[in-house]
């Protein structure tokens, strides 16, 4: 296979929350539990099926996401004499990210989604992500791109369930 270049655009929001830094950060990892890795290990170990794996998410992801991981980038740039806090996420749910997969592993650059919750200077949380229909666009891939702007309108319930104004171009 050669080697490809392929340029896009994508669009982020800096979404402000009207929250407190510490008060969005306890509701964001409330509604977005951690990923039971654990169980999903137990499924593949046993020979389990897709559909095992598919309702083991659902309840795993009662908001529709799953965290992967984290990154607190506080004690790392405090020692800089950085104040502003920020915590970086990976959001998704990985029953929507084979869907697009099946069409490229390319996919998985952006699955899952990125989000950075930091500090604003007045210290309410900032909200901030690539706009996964703009990302996934950016694949060429019609089947990939109707999935991103399904996961647009999952992060527009996400948003309003943490009691967020959700800015138009998402809901676009």
């Amino acid at each position: 296979m050669p080697t490809t270049t392929i340029e896009h655009t994508m669009r982020r929001l800096d979404i402000a929350t009207g929250q407190r830094f510490d008060d969005f950060i306890a509701a964001f990892v409330d509604a977005v539990p951690d990923f039971d890795e654990a169980r999903m290990r137990r499924i593949a170990e046993q020979n389990g099926s897709w559909d095992d794996a598919s309702r083991a998410v659902a309840e795993n992801a009662p908001n529709e996401f799953v965290l992967f991981g984290v990154i607190d980038a506080r004690p790392l740039m405090s020692v800089a004499g950085n104040k502003r806090p920020a915590i970086e996420y990976l959001m998704g749910n990985h029953t929507i990210a084979e869907r697009m997969y099946r069409h490229h592993p390319d996919t998985l650059l952006y699955a899952p989604l990125r989000v950075l919750i930091y500090g604003s200077d007045e210290g309410e949380a900032v909200f901030a992500i690539d706009q996964p229909s703009t990302v996934f666009a950016g694949l060429g891939i019609p089947e990939v791109a109707a999935v991103g702007h399904e996961l647009d309108q999952k992060l527009v319930a996400l948003l309003e369930l943490l009691r967020v104004e959700v800015p138009s171009s998402l809901r676009a």
